[in-house]
């Protein structure tokens, strides 16, 4: 294994942590009204959040021979974003907030 592939099997495994929704989970919440409330719109249309999941399910239902070097910077972008976001987890109940939302977005559901 040479060190772009121990860097790319990095990638899987963290992304892999971060990601704790399947592909038909994920395209279900996104097409949810609480999914699309949640996130940074530039402009006033889609979230980034809302974007990257669309993306996220593309990734997901790709076989890891295909993905390429764009691919896997996303999932890097993915897996620190829910790191980041996981230590801003606020008080009291997550269930319907607005943290939580923002999180499913990217793939991760903290309730799970």
């Amino acid at each position: 294994m040479s060190a772009g592939d121990e860097g790319r099997e990095e990638t899987l495994s963290r992304f892999g942590e971060a990601v704790n929704m399947t592909a038909a989970e994920l395209e279900r919440w996104l097409g949810s009204d609480e999914s699309r409330e949640v996130g940074q719109k530039d402009g006033g249309g889609e979230s980034t959040g809302h974007a990257s999941g669309r993306r996220i399910v593309e990734l997901l239902r790709t076989k890891k021979a295909d993905l390429d070097d764009g691919d896997l910077a996303h999932m890097r972008k993915v897996a620190g974003y829910v790191a980041r976001h996981l230590e801003q987890r606020p008080q009291g109940d997550t269930a319907d907030s607005r943290w939580r939302y923002s999180l499913m977005n990217w793939g991760h559901d903290p309730e799970k």
